[in-house]
């Protein structure tokens, strides 16, 4: 029962993150409005193999990433749908436009 409960729970949240991330889609993401909106998220994704002290974690170089995961990624990270504390917070006051934006020059970025 408690299996059936969980995979229930992952299905209907890998639903509502479509559903969201497909939404923000329509929207034209700028690259360049991007690199300026991305200067807090590259103090991590932008270090060469870098790891957080506590808790111990590797942080994912996101450049040259495919920009409609980044914009699915982002949207799960606000809205809670992918737990992580510092991304969640770092994500909530970004607007579908900063999203669509970060991911644009994300995507285009050299790894």
């Amino acid at each position: 029962m408690l299996e059936q409960t969980r995979r229930a729970g992952r299905i209907a949240t890998l639903l509502a993150t479509a559903l969201v991330a497909t939404a923000a889609q329509a929207i034209d993401g700028d690259a360049e409005r991007g690199r300026v909106k991305a200067n807090t998220c590259l103090g991590c994704h932008a270090i060469p193999s870098y790891s957080n002290a506590y808790p111990n974690y590797h942080v994912p170089k996101v450049g040259g990433q495919n920009e409609e995961y980044l914009i699915s990624a982002l949207l799960a990270y606000r809205n809670g749908l992918r737990a992580h504390e510092t991304m969640h917070n770092n994500a909530l006051s970004l607007s579908d436009q900063d999203i669509a934006d970060i991911a644009a020059f994300f995507s285009k970025a050299t790894r």
